[in-house]
């Protein structure tokens, strides 16, 4: 492969590139961008990123370098916040006047000299404004807010990088607090950067959920970085996942000036993954001062306490002889009461048990009187069914004449020729009728 005898040394080209960037673009260029990393040093510059991203998956597509010397942010600063009422900071889309650089060792970089406050806001405020509202509308904001801390926070599920130095801060933090609580994290690895940020801490959620411990706190913890890298955390899927979730999450995913929409939703926000092992430990000496107290008070109290009831029981023993000769005096009246009540009863019952068997010894007789008088009059009965009997009129010299078995008693009831049976009171003769 042929090359040039003459060849350019890496600053040879980034100079000739300067040169370029200077004679292409010499001009000042009004540029919309959305701030991300805002940051202002000691001499007063201000450092920062200009990202534009894609309107549906929301990546980012471009990406710069931006400064704003310190005797131009004096003077933007005040004039921007007192124009539009909004902080300069990131998530913030802006309309600036910028110049294009190229700087052999930094390289391309815009330097800011006027900015439009007439603007609106930035995507990444509204984006989050947006799903704020829609968590609201769900009835979700504020669900993981609600959640109590338990009393004693000892078993960490820890949601973060496993090479990330803030998972390690925070382990090293827990580990060697200066009050000795003994704390149990366990990491549950997932992105806190790049696209798979929202996928990969809502799996980390999943398996802390079906791991069956009983765990007493989430927390999610990413070290700092570019504001811009914090993107994956401002997703409604993630949120309405944290929001929902049945145990307390605790967030610490960014530097001060960060604010994510995982951070309002959760229960609690602090700045660092070391301010949220402060926090843990804060809430175990808050409970540590509670049970002392308990115990302080239990120790100053029960002396006087058991005092006052012996003294108490004193006064009750004292009381049982006069109460139990008043107890006795009243059973006794009782008693007398009852056994009067007794006998006057009892008489009363015998004089209503005589009266009826008196009434009973009478019913008897009337009954048996009634009962000859009833004998009779069957008797008499008796001799009347008996006389009238058909046997008694036979044997009188009556007789009985029967057609086909019928008794005859009329004579139009019989025809020449008809024969009869004729019943007499020894026998019965057959005869026709002429």
């Amino acid at each position: 492969m042929e090359t040039n005898n003459r060849s350019l040394s890496l600053v040879e080209l980034n100079a000739l590139v300067r040169r370029s960037i200077r004679t292409c673009l010499p001009d000042e260029y009004w540029v919309q961008a959305e701030l991300s990393d805002v940051r202002s040093n000691y001499s007063g510059h201000c450092y920062l990123e200009f990202v534009q991203k894609d309107t549906k998956s929301n990546a980012l597509v471009a990406k710069a370098r931006g400064i704003i010397w310190s005797n131009v942010y004096q003077l933007l600063k005040p004039y921007f916040e007192r124009e539009t009422g909004q902080a300069f900071v990131s998530g913030i889309k802006v309309l600036v006047k910028v110049t294009v650089d190229f700087h052999e060792l930094y390289g391309y970089s815009l330097t800011v000299v006027d900015i439009d406050p007439s603007y609106t806001l930035g995507d990444m405020v509204r984006r989050r404004k947006e799903i704020l509202r829609r968590l609201e509308a769900d009835g979700i904001l504020t669900m993981n807010k609600e959640l109590e801390l338990p009393e004693l926070l000892q078993r960490i599920a820890v949601i973060s990088s496993a090479t990330a130095a803030g998972y390690g801060d925070f382990c090293n933090q827990l580990a060697h607090n200066a009050f000795g609580f003994v704390f149990y994290p366990k990491l549950f690895p997932a992105a806190m950067q790049g696209d798979q940020v929202e996928i990969s801490i809502i799996a980390a959620l999943d398996k802390i959920y079906a791991s069956g411990i009983d765990w007493d706190a989430v927390v999610i913890i990413r070290g700092g970085g570019a504001t811009s890298d914090l993107s994956g955390f401002d997703t409604y899927d993630l949120a309405a996942h944290c929001a929902q979730f049945p145990l307390p999450i605790i967030t610490g995913i960014g530097h001060e000036r960060d604010d994510t929409v995982l951070d309002l939703i959760s229960h609690t926000r602090v700045k660092t993954p070391t301010a949220a092992a402060e926090f843990l430990i804060n809430h175990q000496r808050q409970t540590a001062e509670h049970l002392e107290a308990l115990a302080l008070f239990f120790a100053e109290s029960l002396p006087d306490r058991i005092r006052r009831e012996k003294e108490r029981l004193e006064r009750c023993v004292s009381r049982i002889p006069s109460q139990v000769q008043m107890r006795l005096q009243r059973e006794t009246f009782r008693q007398e009461r009852l056994g009067k009540r007794m006998e006057m009863a009892w008489q009363t019952r015998l004089v209503r048990e005589q009266y009826r068997l008196q009434v009973e010894q009478r019913l008897m007789s009337a009954a048996g009187r009634r009962l000859e008088q009833e004998q009779h009059r069957l008797q008499l009965l008796e001799q009347r069914v008996q006389a009238a009997s058909p046997e008694v009129l036979l044997k009188r010299g009556y007789s009985l004449t029967l057609k086909d078995g019928k008794a005859v008693t009329d004579i139009a009831q019989l025809q020449a020729g008809d024969e009869v049976e004729t019943r007499l009171a020894k026998g019965t003769f057959r005869s026709k009728v002429l």
